[in-house]
């Protein structure tokens, strides 16, 4: 069984615990023995929007960052975002930019969420702008033009659509979320330890036997 798994990593680019839980999530990725694969998987936390997020809402979420703060010491966040943009609750452009930068470079994946990730949280740009979106592309390498003409392409759009069927069915219901696919079928969910990549590692060797 071991030399067929994958930890399946359950994400979205604007979800701010997965912002928190990327220092502990890379240093278990590098824990990881060379017979567990590595996959990330969009989750898609909200549709295409739009409309202003409500007041309410914007409270929640500075209110979660501030959580985040607490729970996991050393995760930055810019405040700046809910008075200098209008926020919006779209991440799906965000998520559709990964799988375009993956699409035109399947290495620089991981340098679009990082890009998108710290364009939200701390240089308080808003994401759900797709010139957003494209200006980060071009910051981290990709043309521009070509980004820009693929991001809301119906490929794209199919990719997402079968990506966030996909997290469902594999059992991931919030995010982050870890879950090792072991042999041809099976699923088993891993805790989301926050600040201790070495829990994780025990229990995904224990589960890859």
């Amino acid at each position: 069984m071991a030399n067929s798994s994958t930890l399946i990593y359950v994400h979205d680019p604007m979800c701010s615990w997965c912002w928190g839980f990327r220092p502990t999530l890379k240093h278990l990725c590098s824990l990881l023995p060379q017979s567990i694969k590595f996959e990330r998987l969009l989750g898609g936390l909200a549709a295409d929007n739009d409309q202003a997020m409500p007041e309410e809402m914007q409270k929640n979420l500075q209110a979660t960052w501030q959580r985040i703060q607490h729970k996991i010491p050393g995760t930055e966040f810019n405040f700046d975002f809910w008075r200098q943009t209008k926020p919006r609750r779209s991440t799906y452009p965000a998520c559709r930019a990964v799988l375009t930068a993956k699409t035109l470079n399947p290495a620089l994946e991981d340098s679009m969420i990082l890009a998108i990730q710290q364009a939200y949280y701390t240089r308080a740009l808003n994401p759900s702008d797709e010139q957003i979106l494209i200006n980060l592309a071009g910051e981290i390498g990709l043309q521009k033009s070509d980004f820009g003409d693929m991001l809301n392409s119906p490929d794209i759009k199919q990719q997402l659509t079968q990506e966030i069927e996909r997290s469902g069915q594999i059992g991931a219901r919030s995010y982050p979320a870890l879950i090792l696919k072991t042999g041809e079928n099976s699923y088993w969910p891993v805790g989301v330890n926050y600040t201790n990549a070495q829990a994780m590692l025990e229990t995904i060797e224990m589960l890859s036997q």
